[in-house]
């Protein structure tokens, strides 16, 4: 018990140390970091930043694994379901994405919900199902006021129905 404690603690470390290089556009070191990170101790965050990273190369395929990794490990983690489901909508597979990020809108552990609802407001503005669109960017609006891309897309919506 103590021995796994310590090991998450060092895990947590690294995947600090991964998300600074990731920030500053540093990818092949955070993928580095975050690969040592998950093998002293594998962590649905570790998967799921590094398959952010992933995505940030363009290796869109790997990081909806990495995704998938990390629900593996932790279920209850909303990131990689919203992650998979953005991923998704990059690749124009926009059915395939919405059971992904309406499992992000009831998972448990997840800190912004304000992401899979904008998600789906992108996917069922592309589907011109623009009605449930607002309603989605309006639950955004509702867990984040602050949303910029979210109050656009209530504005640009609003606007199209005058």
């Amino acid at each position: 018990m103590e021995r796994d404690r310590e090991r998450l603690a060092e895990a947590m470390k690294w995947f600090r140390e991964a998300y600074q290089h990731q920030m500053r556009g540093e990818l092949d070191e955070a993928v580095r970091l975050y690969t040592r990170s998950i093998e002293t101790y594998p962590t649905a965050e570790g998967y799921t930043f590094r398959g952010w990273t992933y995505s940030f190369q363009g290796r869109i395929d790997e990081a909806i694994e990495e995704c998938k990794k990390a629900i593996e490990v932790d279920p209850t983690f909303g990131n990689p379901y919203n992650d998979i489901g953005a991923y998704l909508v990059e690749q124009d597979r926009l059915d395939e994405a919405i059971p992904w990020l309406e499992k992000a809108l009831v998972a448990l552990r997840y800190e912004s919900y304000c992401f899979p609802h904008v998600n789906l407001g992108r996917v069922y503005e592309r589907k011109k199902m623009f009605a449930k669109a607002l309603e989605h960017y309006q639950d955004a609006l509702e867990e984040n006021p602050q949303h910029l891309g979210a109050r656009q897309a209530v504005a640009r919506l609003r606007g199209m129905s005058n």
